[in-house]
């Protein structure tokens, strides 16, 4: 068992203000088995899901604050950037897109995605017209551009009733690119 844990790989979960962020408990239970998964929600992602739901999934504590007074001394950003192998953000929303790409950080999500060396990886999920907007796409290439990475949005149904770009990629899709990254494909 020990063993098992200490070659499961390392994957920090983050989840933001979406209505696809309930689809984040699929992409762990289909990433667990094999890999460690710490999850981090921005303040707004809990009202669609909640931080049980994904600490029960997880089997680890649910992070959301930057000034918690942890039970060990550690600085919460940095221990969770340098521990994590890689970063899913789902669904990454026009919010953390434009913070990142503009270099801020005033959330534990944003400070730890600033503070990593390791891989980003990027699955958008909003309404069509957000996703298409000019402002939202140059943010997009320039994150593309400093290495980044994205799994694009599909035409699907979204939380407005309207068919269109913007629905979260299929959760297989997003598992596969997950599970490529690590294994250091490009």
């Amino acid at each position: 068992m020990d063993r098992e844990k200490i070659m499961k790989r390392k994957i920090l979960l983050g989840v933001c203000g979406g209505i696809a962020a309930y689809k984040s408990a699929e992409v762990i239970e289909r990433l667990k088995k094999k890999n460690e998964i710490k999850v981090v929600m921005t303040p707004n992602s809990a009202h669609f899901i909640t931080p049980l739901t994904l600490q029960t999934l997880s089997g680890n504590p649910v992070y959301s604050e930057v000034f918690v007074l942890p039970k060990e001394w550690e600085i919460v950003h940095i221990s969770l950037a340098e521990w994590a192998e890689i970063i899913l953000v789902l669904p990454a929303t026009a919010n953390i897109i434009g913070k990142v790409s503009s270099g801020i950080a005033d959330d534990l999500l944003s400070t730890i995605i600033m503070a990593t060396t390791s891989p980003v990886i990027f699955a958008p999920a909003m309404n069509k017209n957000m996703w298409k907007n000019a402002i939202l796409q140059e943010n997009v290439k320039k994150l593309k551009r400093a290495g980044y990475h994205f799994i694009e949005p599909v035409t699907g149904l979204l939380a407005s009733g309207e068919k269109g770009i913007g629905h979260l990629a299929p959760v297989e899709k997003i598992v596969k690119e997950v599970k490529r990254r690590l294994n250091g494909k490009k």
